[in-house]
């Protein structure tokens, strides 16, 4: 009873960050929807934002939107085979259907407490297909590595290709290079800091032969030694440019279904392939921060990124609803729960 208690409240805590984010950047966007209304003499019963991103998301073009779908599948179909490549050198065969099922499961779990389904991911390899979940958490692990490497180099590109606009923004939204300065202003915590992770790293050093011996010891050595053989399965594939391959596939696949969801709302129909680039990497920004499918988030940085193009507020808030309730929240449901029906028959039967 306590632990669903605990779970229920996670994701509610959860939700509630991404429903109240949800909520700040729509009533952000209603205040200036409804002044562009008052300029224009439109009379407020005629203005609502609400029913006009309803009127947006009807009168989608859903070929567009289609398309974009069978571009986000196609990117699990290639993680999985991916993920394949890196269990068959630690010596494992996982059947594909069970790679793609739980990777389906790790995006609808994601939706309830964010992070959460790479876990639930690992815990249901490893019950389907017999491989040690530690093994599975390491391989895991490398498949966010080649993840975060790929999201710094699409960021570069768009630093290098996305104009005066972007880097403006960046100067004066993230200014990275003044943070970094504060930090390096306070030497006493900056001294504090690394001065306790060598007494860390000095006393597990000392100390090894007695935490190795111990039986907790034996257990997180055990632990760290399979998560270690999951993380270096990446050294022994079958073909590492084929293992490249498939990982700037997913990224480029991603770019596309950012690139041509434009053409799914006539607002954003005019914008050409830069621009493509930048809303991906502040979409995939909006994703990482931790609210259910990056709710809130997604939204505001999607809207920040059509902003310096020109696409008003409104507009931007309903294409990013497009996408959001298609990719998040139709096709991740749909096929999750589908994976969590279809899986453990499958497996059964076998």
């Amino acid at each position: 009873m306590k632990k669903h208690l605990g779970t229920f409240a996670k994701v509610s805590i959860f939700f509630g960050v991404g429903i109240i984010m949800l909520y700040l950047v729509y009533q952000r966007q209603n205040i200036a929807f409804q002044a562009d209304c008052f300029t224009k003499g439109t009379p407020v019963s005629e203005c609502s934002l609400i029913s006009k991103i309803i009127d947006d998301i009807s009168n989608a073009n859903y070929f567009w939107v289609i398309i974009t779908m069978i571009l986000f599948m196609m990117t699990n179909v290639i993680r999985a085979l991916r993920w394949k490549m890196m269990f068959v050198a630690l010596g494992y065969k996982p059947k594909f259907i069970n790679l793609f099922g739980t990777i389906m499961i790790n995006y609808l779990a994601n939706l309830g407490v964010p992070r959460s389904g790479e876990v639930i991911r690992a815990g249901l390899i490893s019950k389907y297909e017999d491989i040690p979940v530690e093994k599975a958490l390491g391989t895991i692990f490398t498949d966010r590595i080649f993840d975060v490497l790929m999201l710094a180099i699409v960021i570069g590109l768009a630093m290098l290709v996305g104009g005066s606009d972007f880097l403006a923004y960046l100067d004066q939204n993230i200014n990275l290079g003044a943070k970094l300065e504060g930090i390096m202003r306070n030497p006493i915590l900056l001294t504090a800091v690394l001065l306790g992770l060598l007494a860390i790293v000095y006393f597990a050093y000392a100390k090894r032969e007695r935490l190795k011996s111990s039986v907790i010891g034996k257990k997180i050595y055990g632990l760290i030694a399979g998560f270690s053989d999951g993380v270096q399965s990446v050294k022994d594939v079958t073909s590492v440019p084929l293992f490249i391959f498939y990982t700037v596939s997913i990224w480029v696949l991603y770019y596309f279904m950012s690139y041509l969801a434009f053409y799914s709302f006539f607002p954003t129909s005019h914008l050409g392939p830069t621009e493509g680039l930048v809303v991906f990497v502040f979409g995939s920004l909006g994703i990482l921060i931790p609210t259910p499918g990056g709710m809130g988030s997604y939204h505001y940085l999607v809207g920040e990124a059509l902003a310096m193009y020109g696409v008003n507020g409104s507009d931007a808030f309903s294409f990013a609803n497009i996408v959001f309730f298609s990719i998040q929240i139709f096709i991740n449901i749909i096929f999750g729960i589908l994976s969590l029906i279809i899986l453990p028959i499958i497996n059964k039967e076998e």
